[in-house]
């Protein structure tokens, strides 16, 4: 006979009918140490665990807000309340009602213990934390070769600065033996001369999983590294001794990425900033010089010979139209002065009476004969008219009664 077959809700429903009628799962106490705490707008929850098992938990608001402590990672606590499916995952989980303190658990009192030991040792040292550089060239990641991690720090390494250079050196970041991965990888990049920077990387997860991160070998390994170590590992509450021990901590991996690789265009911006500072200063600075030049061009201009000379040439064909000016002011009096000595004179002239009709008479030697004493018969004698002269002979001289 063939049994029926039952879809996945059916079969999730019968083991669920069947736990909520467990007399024993309807009323559970669980003791354990809380791990992958997580608050919620719903509620808390966590993952009760020890050394071979772990029970995932939920404790809704109704019942959470009654509590007078806090719950913290590897706090051992008594869990009471009731085991069922939660249907969408087919997982069963305890619905927590009330939980009870029971102190640390042992992985907590490990790491205070370690934590302890390690900081007076002084490997905390602020004073002895190497600088990250701040251009870098290339960047070691130690870490899981799969997984988001490694992802995220690739692509806001590229996206930030594509021309860093990343080395992804694979390793465990869980489980017994991924301390000892971790620490021959960080020897190994330390023999290297072209690493700048290591970043320790790994994602969220519970104590026990982020363990090998709180091993003495791990801190003791990025104490001695010569080359700056960031630690990025989990979330942004979460603390491992590697934190504590590395040049600079960052809150989760992606983080580590945006402090480790400097923005390109964060420099893009700076640099045309500067260039056009320089080229503002570069201007006025031309600007000065010119004015500066174009003064002292002026003044060994007015200074030269040349200069002397043209103003020297200057000042003689000043002084030349002055004196040709004064001299044709001088020779224009002179010359009216004269046209007035002249029309007098003329008005004067015996020859003006000429016009009239008058002649003059002239003797031999062409002296003007005034009386008739000066000339006696037979004489020559030249007689001026206005349009000529006659020579003629005395034939007789008469005097006036």
């Amino acid at each position: 006979m063939q049994l029926k077959a039952l879809n996945v809700s059916e079969i999730t429903d019968y083991i669920k009918r069947m736990m909520d009628n467990d007399i024993i799962l309807r009323n559970v106490r669980v003791r354990g140490e809380i791990s992958n705490l997580k608050y919620h707008s719903t509620g808390i929850y966590f993952t009760l665990k020890d050394e071979v098992a772990s029970l995932k938990c939920v404790m809704f608001n109704e019942y959470s807000r009654l509590l007078n402590f806090t719950l913290q990672d590897g706090m051992s606590v008594i869990a009471t309340g009731r085991i069922t499916v939660y249907e969408k995952s087919g997982t069963y989980q305890l619905y927590v009602q009330s939980i009870q303190s029971e102190g640390i658990g042992a992985l907590y009192l490990a790491f205070n213990k370690l934590k302890e030991k390690l900081e007076k040792e002084g490997l905390f040292d602020s004073d002895k934390k190497e600088p990250i550089p701040k251009h870098p060239k290339k960047i070691a990641v130690v870490t899981s070769p799969t997984g988001a991690v490694i992802r995220d720090i690739i692509t806001i390494s590229r996206r930030r600065n594509p021309t860093v250079d990343i080395l992804v050196v694979p390793v465990l970041v869980q489980g017994s033996s991924a301390a000892d991965e971790i620490c021959n990888a960080l020897r190994i990049l330390n023999k290297r001369e072209d690493i700048d920077v290591i970043i320790l990387a790994r994602g969220g997860g519970s104590l026990e999983e982020i363990w090998p991160f709180n091993e003495e070998k791990v801190a003791r390994c990025i104490y001695a590294s010569r080359i700056p170590v960031v630690s990025a590992v989990g979330h942004e509450t979460d603390f491992t001794i590697s934190d504590f021990v590395a040049d600079l901590r960052a809150p989760t991996p992606s983080a580590a990425a945006e402090i480790v690789v400097p923005d390109i265009k964060v420099y893009q911006r700076e640099l045309f900033l500067l260039k056009t500072k320089l080229l503002t200063l570069m201007t006025a600075e031309l600007n000065r010089k010119k004015k500066e030049f174009e003064g002292l061009k002026r003044a060994l201009y007015l200074n030269s010979p040349a200069k002397k000379s043209e103003i020297l040439r200057h000042k003689v064909e000043n002084l030349t139209a002055s004196l040709y000016n004064e001299m044709l002011s001088i020779y224009q009096h002179k010359r009216n002065d004269f046209l007035i000595l002249a029309e007098k004179l003329n008005s004067l002239s015996p020859l003006k009476v000429l016009t009239r009709g008058y002649t003059i008479v002239l003797d031999k030697q062409e002296k003007v004969i005034s009386s008739v004493e000066d000339i006696k018969p037979y004489d020559e004698i030249k007689i001026l008219f206005k349009d000529g002269k006659a020579k003629a002979v005395v034939q007789e001289v008469k005097e006036n009664e």
